[in-house]
């Protein structure tokens, strides 16, 4: 990967975890993702959520008008399914034969539109079991959902109530524990064993890597900083940047970039994610530059991605370079605006 001081070449990123939402406001988002990713898994956390196949394709006809209308020709979204206690084994090999990337485990109640999610992992055994059995992935939300669990402990209690049984009964299971945020999260996925096989991976967005649960709280309530899972100890964030930067090919880029208008985010009750998609890369090389591993970008952002989902690599590349970016204090979104993540700053790097 060539680098200097002042640019980096790499190849097309994709973006493992992403929400575009649906309606009027989708054409913002996608304009802003498709202008540095190729491709991104896209979530189904819709009201209702896409718990079929022929949602999806529904859903993923909504997307492509969209785009066209974008005149964007080269961007593919990748579908996925919402999981429930009633998902059949039928869906998913249903799914699987129709080109669904991966489902989603939403623990009921943990996240935006999570109502619809799985309240007892037990009562998804058999699709579970259609899953591994034709190399389905599984992305989990990874946070139990009880209110007696600390809401900055509900990670690591996941990985031992949760992760770590499923893991055992399913151990052929392709998994991606998402949007990690805890050092515990980033040591078990670093050191699972897995018999050498490529089944267990992470993503880690760009606010988990930049910023801990301080920003927040930086002067007052900061809600465009406030996500779930929520933003942990500064511990925490110094282990996502290890393992982010390692080179390790179970960690590689999903910026869980969540748009939800200004109103919604500055309310008595405001909702949870930040939005990372008008400036993600440049987010990224930041946080890679901070410990002097820009080298270690292009694994984590462009290539680690596409194996882990058996994709070839993209062969298009992009090019960073170091001249600064002012954030806009606002964007638009439907008929509403949108405050981007580090909204009125200037961050260093800016895609060519």
């Amino acid at each position: 990967m060539p680098t200097t001081t002042t640019q980096i070449q790499l190849l097309q990123p994709d973006d493992w975890h992403l929400h575009i939402r649906d309606g009027e406001v989708m054409k913002d988002v996608l304009a802003d993702t498709a202008r540095q990713f190729a491709r991104a898994i896209i979530m189904p956390n819709l009201k209702p959520p896409v718990t079929t196949v022929s949602l999806a394709s529904a859903y993923r006809a909504r997307i492509e008008a969209n785009l066209k209308s974008l005149g964007i020709s080269d961007f593919t979204p990748l579908m996925t399914l919402y999981l429930t206690d009633n998902t059949s084994a039928d869906e998913v090999r249903k799914a699987k034969a129709e080109g669904i990337a991966a489902f989603k485990l939403y623990p009921a109640g943990a996240t935006t539109n999570s109502d619809a999610g799985v309240s007892d992992i037990k009562r998804c055994h058999s699709a579970l079991e259609a899953m591994q059995a034709v190399g389905m992935p599984l992305l989990v939300h990874g946070e139990v959902t009880s209110s007696e669990i600390d809401i900055f402990d509900r990670e690591a209690v996941f990985i031992d109530q949760v992760l770590e049984p499923l893991r055992q009964n399913f151990p052929e299971l392709k998994i991606v524990f998402e949007h990690i945020t805890t050092k515990q999260a980033a040591h078990y996925v670093r050191d699972a064993q897995t018999g050498g096989k490529n089944i267990l991976a992470a993503t880690i967005t760009p606010q988990h890597l930049l910023m801990n649960r301080n920003a927040i709280f930086a002067g007052g309530i900061r809600p465009h900083n406030y996500c779930l899972p929520v933003l942990k100890r500064e511990e925490h964030r110094l282990a996502l940047i290890d393992v982010a930067t390692s080179g390790n090919s179970r960690f590689f880029l999903g910026t869980d970039s969540a748009p939800h208008a200004k109103g919604a985010k500055e309310a008595a009750c405001g909702c949870a994610g930040c939005y990372s998609a008008f400036n993600a890369l440049g987010l990224y090389a930041e946080a890679f530059e901070s410990v002097g591993k820009l080298d270690k970008l292009e694994g984590f952002a462009s290539l680690f991605g596409p194996d882990f989902y058996s994709l070839p690599r993209n062969t298009k590349t992009v090019t960073l370079v170091k001249q600064a970016q002012n954030i806009p204090a606002e964007l638009p979104l439907g008929d509403a605006t949108i405050v981007p993540l580090r909204a009125g700053e200037t961050i260093a790097w800016t895609l060519a």
